[in-house]
Parts: structure tokens; C-alpha cells; sequence
């Protein structure tokens, strides 16, 4: 493994990539969040039609925002992936046990691919424990 005096820096466009990747990702788990602590409507619907106690859901939403606001800080943002990780491991088993559409299975999948590839492409002490080979 190499040092990260010998990782090499990503290229403008992989940083910018990165930093959209993982922009999109904070900007809609803040608002999953914020929606969650407000219990706006749809969130409320859902959660009745997931079989997730209304009592949980600002709890879900506190947890989500601390999670992301922890991914968004640079010095901890590898943490903050994991949490993440975790929270929407949780929020795809959640979809998985109701036997619901495809979609709503894969998209907590998706925003966690969102999460880290945006952390792979903007941080070099990612790439050096995990390198792309060609």
C-alpha cells in the first residue's frame, strides 16, 4: 500500500465529479431528514404504509441529519459514510420486508453509491486502501 505522500490526487474533473456526487447525496438526505423531523404528510403516509411507528420518525429524522452533517464535514466524512451506510442498509431492508416495488428495494442502494463513490472520487486516502485497477 502506498503512503499518502505517493497517493496520487485525483484530477479536476474526478474532485468535481466527487464533490457533485456527494453534494446531491447531503442536499437529499437533508431534506429526507428535515421532512422526517417535521412530519410533513407524505412522510407520515408512508411510514404508515411501511408499518414504521409514527413515534419513531423524528428519531429517524434527528439520526439521518446527524449522519449526513457528519459525511458533509471533510475531517470526519468517512465516518459519516459508514453511519449512512447503516441507516440505509436499514432503510433497504425496510422496503425488503414489505415486499414492495423494485424501486423503493434498490434507491437506498443507490444514494449509499452516491455516498461513497462522491467519497472515493474526492478523497486519495480512499483510493490508496481501495484502488480501480484497469
Amino acid at each position: 500500500m502506498r503512503s499518502d505522500s505517493q497517493t496520487a490526487p485525483a484530477s479536476k474533473a474526478a474532485l468535481w465529479t466527487g464533490r457533485t456526487l456527494s453534494a446531491l447525496a447531503v442536499l437529499f438526505l437533508i431534506a429526507d431528514g428535515v421532512a422526517k423531523v417535521m412530519k410533513v404528510a407524505p412522510v407520515l403516509e408512508a411510514s404508515v404504509q411501511l408499518e414504521i411507528p409514527e413515534r419513531v420518525v423524528v428519531g429517524l429524522g434527528v439520526t439521518l441529519i446527524v449522519a449526513t452533517v457528519i459525511y458533509a464535514i471533510p475531517q470526519t466524512s468517512v465516518l459519516g459514510a459508514i453511519l449512512l451506510t447503516g441507516y440505509l442498509g436499514g432503510a433497504t431492508w425496510t422496503h425488503i420486508r414489505m415486499v414492495g416495488p423494485v424501486f423503493p428495494i434498490l434507491f437506498p442502494g443507490l444514494v449509499a453509491a452516491m455516498v461513497w463513490g462522491g467519497l472515493l472520487l474526492r478523497e486519495s486516502r480512499l483510493r490508496a486502501i481501495f484502488p480501480v485497477r484497469r
